[in-house]
């Protein structure tokens, strides 16, 4: 039996990604007893940890501290933080190039022609994703972002957690730079902690979000997204896979096999859209007509309900000239967008429920099974059923 320590944060949906990831492979190991207390990123490790014995350990190294304290146990030690480069500890962590390229498509595909990056100094991800996003947006033809990072905490070597709470101390800062970007803008906040602080500025300073300034975050923090106003959209994370494949590695670590690897990068996994980015456009019509499709695309609603809506919200607009406004500011129609959140609710409930196809074409307007298997297939190629087997097929693979 091998003692297995986690020093990784439960109070972040990253960490607790990464733990569900650890958890399956241990469900599969049976030969791990693992050594775990609730955390936040950058907690100090027990004095008394090195008398658990533990024969490997998973960390999330945030500090100076926490790294010196690991390298004294002279165990195998895999680290899912990346902010030190310490030549024998083998890391996994997200590729914030495929991040930052995430975002970058993201945004220009709302229709922003003008862009930003906000994050916190020095940061090593925030760093690398501002530097990769600056490298998508010039790529794609578009001038330099704007760029905000907020002061770093006092201390080299402080951690995640000290440099967000310096960042939100200097709302003030970040409040002048908002208001002095050129709008209407997409910006990309480092994380989504970041995100969610950026939104909360916009509301104080009467900064209309998505009309005047998108914002996409990263982790997909379905909390801290949720409590936003408006949601925000984010980048899911591959945070299981990174637990599994850090379980995996550090297990070979164990038997006595080095890694082939020093740095393993994971690419982030879909952008999870929600309201902040709905539209960075000129027209108030598009912003408008998005957030009633998404609201209401899976009651059965067309086009011509769409424009009921905006004549309710004195936004009258002929068919014509809605089309073309979708059409220049976010390259589809107002019908693809009332297909795509279908299509996308579809896919979702036929992977995470056992919901029978009758079940979720009512659930996302449509008559019945029959209806909804023959609009499936004409979109995807694919019946609803055998979407189904597919994704689960795949989720087995994944999961030996």
């Amino acid at each position: 039996m091998r003692t297995v320590g986690l020093l990784i944060e439960s109070s972040r949906a990253y960490g607790r990604g990464l733990l569900r990831g650890i958890a399956r492979f241990v469900r599969l190991q049976h030969n791990w007893s693992v050594v775990y207390h609730e955390r936040m990123l950058g907690d100090a490790i027990p004095s008394d940890f090195a008398r658990l014995k533990c024969d490997g350990v998973i960390a999330r190294i945030d500090t100076k501290q926490q790294r010196n304290q690991l390298l004294k146990l002279k165990i195998p030690v895999v680290d899912l933080r990346g902010r030190w480069d310490i030549p024998q500890v083998p890391r996994i962590i997200t590729d914030n190039r495929a991040v930052a390229e995430l975002a970058a498509k993201h945004l220009i595909a709302r229709g922003s022609d003008n862009f930003a990056f906000c994050g916190f100094a020095g940061m090593d991800y925030s760093q690398s994703r501002r530097n990769y996003f600056c490298d998508a947006i010039r790529a794609a033809g578009f001038p330099a972002p704007d760029i905000y990072e907020s002061p770093a905490a006092p201390g080299r070597a402080a951690g995640t957690i000290a440099n967000e709470f310096t960042a939100a101390g200097n709302d003030r800062n970040m409040g002048r730079w908002l208001t002095h970007l050129r709008l209407p803008i997409g910006i990309m906040a480092c994380n989504d902690v970041c995100g969610r602080l950026l939104l909360d500025i916009c509301h104080v300073h009467g900064l209309r979000v998505p009309e005047q300034i998108a914002v996409i975050g990263v982790d997909n923090d379905e909390v801290l997204c949720d409590l936003a106003d408006p949601p925000m959209s984010s980048i899911m994370l591959p945070t299981e896979r990174i637990g599994y494949q850090a379980a995996e590695l550090l297990s070979g670590m164990m038997e006595g096999t080095r890694s082939a690897q020093h740095e393993i990068l994971i690419p982030p996994i879909e952008v999870v859209s929600r309201r902040s980015t709905d539209a960075a456009a000129e027209y108030p019509h598009v912003a408008a007509a998005l957030a009633f499709i998404r609201e209401k695309a899976c009651t059965g609603i067309n086009v011509e309900d769409v424009l009921d809506h905006l004549a309710g919200k004195k936004l009258t607009v002929s068919r014509s000239t809605l089309d073309r406004q979708f059409q220049e500011t976010l390259h589809f129609s107002p019908k693809d967008q009332i297909i795509n959140i279908r299509l996308e609710r579809v896919r979702q409930l036929l992977v995470d429920t056992t919901d029978s196809v009758d079940q979720i074409a009512r659930q996302v307007g449509l008559a019945g099974a029959s209806q909804l298997t023959a609009w499936f297939k004409y979109r995807t190629g694919q019946t609803p059923g055998e979407f189904r087997a597919h994704a689960r097929f795949a989720a087995q693979i994944k999961q030996r």
